[in-house]
């Protein structure tokens, strides 16, 4: 596995290495000693989560404050989806700038992302399954969220307007002017 930098702080992009024959394709998604020693910290993960979405969705941005803050290491299983990472920690050389990346099938690209970032992502296939790791449980009362289409964030999906679907639970996330302070 290789570690690539991103332009936000402690944000990782993590190329596996693969092995292609006649027969298919073999790689290590995940080794914990490996991923450990390459991000320069000690990340337990303790929860998978998976999404199946069509093309034009928008998932987030979320995240989870506080004791229930949560270190994300995504990737895609089938389609493409352009991942958005949003450093919301103050203290941060790059708090407020995000990073964005198309993660897919067939480049197998991982995103680390950090406690303290907000998430999202936007279908660019007819269909996408997404994959995440947590090293903290999901908590209801310390969920956020932030408007995806914030006009100070300036985020580029790469969709067309009219083909953003949204739940109506994100399009109510207050704008990032709430969180300039922080989480």
């Amino acid at each position: 596995m290789e570690l690539i930098e991103t332009p936000l702080q402690d944000c990782f992009l993590l190329k596996p290495i693969v092995f292609d024959d006649p027969r298919g394709f073999f790689f290590e998604s995940f080794n914990q000693k490996r991923f450990n020693d390459l991000v320069g910290q000690e990340v337990n993960f303790i929860q998978d989560n998976q999404s199946y979405s069509s093309y034009g969705v928008i998932r987030g941005l979320h995240f989870q404050k506080g004791e229930h803050a949560q270190a994300k290491l995504v990737r895609v299983l089938k389609g493409a989806v352009l991942d958005v990472a949003l450093d919301l920690r103050p203290h941060s050389s790059t708090f407020g700038k995000h990073f964005s990346i198309e993660l897919s099938e067939e480049n197998r690209l991982q995103l680390f992302i950090p406690q303290g970032f907000a998430h999202g992502f936007a279908v660019l296939s007819e269909n996408a399954e997404f994959f995440y790791k947590c090293d903290n449980y999901y908590n209801r009362q310390s969920e956020g969220g932030i408007l995806y289409n914030d006009k100070t964030l300036s985020i580029d999906w790469q969709l067309p307007e009219a083909d953003i679907l949204v739940s109506d639970k994100d399009r109510e996330n207050p704008g990032f002017e709430l969180y300039k302070s922080g989480l």
